[in-house]
Order: C-alpha cells, then structure tokens, then sequence
C-alpha cells in the first residue's frame, strides 16, 4: 500500500479512494439505493465529557479517528492506545485530524482518571480526546452506530471481578471522513494496521485538498 501511495503521488493524479461500509437498509433488509447509488450511513453527531468535564460535540466537518477502550484495561487497550498515539503524532500539527478514544467503563472512568491516562501516554499534547459519559448512551453509540460490539458482563453474571473479563469490547479503530462517512476499519493491536490507518488518513487528506 505505501509504495501505491508514492507511486500515485509521484507518477500521476493520485485516484487512489478508500472504500465506503455500512451501506443503509430498509425496512425489508434491502440496500438503499438514491439516484443509483448505495446509500452508506454516517457517523452521528454525539456529545460526551472529556478530560476537562466539558461537553465536546463530536461531528463531521473533519478526519475523525475513534476507538473504544477503558482504563483499567490490561490485554488490548494498551497495546491499541499506544499504537494510536504514534499514530496521532504523525498529524499532531494538522488539525484537520482528530482522535477520540471511549470509555465502555464510565462509572470509574471520569474525567479525572482519564486526564491521568492521557498524561502517562501523551496524549494531552496531541488532537486526542478521551470521552466519558453516560453508560447506555456510549454502549447505544457503540453497537448502533459503530456496529462494534459491547457489553459488561458483569451485569449477566455477578460473580465476575476481573475487569478484563468484565467489559467486552472491540479492538478495532475507526475511520471517518469529514462528510462522516466510514472510510475505514482497522485492528488497534496490529502495528501493520496502525501503518495502514496512518497512510490512509493520508490519502483523506490528499483528496480532501484536491
């Protein structure tokens, strides 16, 4: 993918696009179509808390990178915040690109701890939000219009205290353009998708400025 990338920018008009996910449905379950197109959904706009326990809007207007996480977490979300932040400092300087990360955990992720967690990883000095807020709305937010699954299983099952086997949640990352269209899905864990996600913000970027 990088040497298409350079070759497209160095050689010719770079037509090199991303694909579009999530295409809508009706009510039978059939594909909707407008003026022969597929109709794909967007991302909606939404508002949680951030690490200052202000209300930040979430819309399109801009590249938007967003994954879900908590705090407490000990397998895969270190591992994909790390990533995302090597990643978010490749466009520290363009604010046209901008990184959200989600609590599945808001009753012990407040705005304090998260302010904590953005400082040990850096992610304070870069276009990166950490969001809290209501739980059913963050998990409605996740399932609905993410299509990424969630749950606390504690809520099943009460003899659960791990925390790691208490929130379920994805590992991938997500890409939207600044019309709020997904553009992208990528695994947080994986330093190959991470570089594949850092080049195709790249190619948003340079059809946006076409």
């Amino acid at each position: 993918p990088v040497l298409t990338f350079i070759f497209l920018k160095l050689f010719g008009k770079n037509t090199y696009d991303l694909p579009y996910f999530f295409p809508e449905t009706d009510e039978s379950g059939e594909v909707r179509m407008m003026n022969g197109d597929t109709v794909f959904s967007r991302m909606p706009p939404f508002a949680l808390l951030n690490t200052k326990a202000d209300s930040t809007p979430v819309q399109p207007g801009r590249i938007t990178v967003v994954n879900f996480f908590f705090s407490r977490c000990g397998t895969i979300c270190p591992i994909a915040n790390t990533l995302m932040v090597k990643v978010a400092e490749t466009f520290r300087n363009n604010p046209e690109v901008h990184f959200y990360g989600i609590t599945v955990d808001p009753k012990y992720d407040t705005p304090e701890v998260l302010r904590s967690y953005a400082r040990a990883l850096g992610m304070d000095r870069l276009h990166y939000d950490l969001l809290t807020g209501d739980k059913k709305y963050i998990y409605d937010l996740s399932i609905r219009s993410f299509r990424l699954p969630v749950a606390d299983a504690s809520e099943y099952d009460t003899q659960i205290t791990n925390v790691d086997e208490m929130f379920i949640h994805s590992d991938k990352v997500m890409l939207i353009d600044e019309e709020g269209y997904f553009r992208g899905i990528y695994s947080g864990t994986k330093k190959s998708e991470m570089d594949r996600l850092r080049l195709e913000i790249k190619v948003l970027l340079s059809r946006k400025s076409e």
